[in-house]
């Protein structure tokens, strides 16, 4: 309230890791292509990144028998330039990880065979106005994370998120995230 007496805004860019693992975590992956074409056709309109962000929180929540690790980054601003800034540096950094380049193929003809991934990272990168609490706290314990998520949901319903990014690796069905890459591309995760 102080804050907006002031005249200022406050700023929060946040990103949160989330690894997955297990023999079934494949169809999340599905999940997670389609929310990204959905994304994709909505053409960056914050409403409809912010649905896809509150389906992909909740389905998150559902798979919570498949995490593994988690880490959460972020900082607060006072000016809206050198948070976006940051935003645009999360992104790069999310996006230049292994296997989080996606490339959606139209005409991608699914073989009977894939392999079945066992890691799935999901790296889910925000920027909203106000205090959060729940996404402003160390999320690398599952009651906390739990909160976050549907901290993340709230956000959505408030009007409050200003940029929206999800990364996941792998990105493509088929594709496979090793042990040894999870060390290498995510040191950041902590397991739960």
């Amino acid at each position: 309230m102080f804050n907006k007496m002031m005249g200022r805004t406050r700023y929060v860019v946040s990103r949160l890791f989330l690894h997955l693992g297990g023999s079934d975590v494949a169809p999340i992956l599905g999940e997670l292509n389609r929310i990204a074409r959905d994304a994709i056709d909505a053409e960056g309109e914050i409403e409809a990144l912010g649905e896809g962000l509150v389906e992909l929180s909740e389905t998150l929540l559902r798979y919570d028998e498949y995490w593994i690790s988690a880490a959460n980054e972020g900082d607060v601003f006072w000016s809206e330039g050198e948070a976006g800034d940051f935003v645009n540096d999360l992104f790069s950094d999310s996006a230049a990880r292994y296997g989080a380049d996606l490339e959606l193929d139209d005409d991608f003809d699914q073989p009977l065979s894939l392999s079945a991934t066992r890691n799935i990272v999901i790296m889910i990168t925000v920027a909203y106005e106000g205090e959060v609490p729940e996404l402003e706290t160390d999320l690398a314990n599952i009651q906390a994370l739990k909160e976050g998520l549907k901290a993340l949901i709230n956000l959505h319903y408030k009007h409050k998120l200003r940029a929206i990014q999800v990364h996941f690796s792998p990105a493509r069905l088929g594709d496979e995230l090793s042990n040894d890459q999870l060390l290498q591309y995510y040191p950041e995760l902590i397991p739960l």
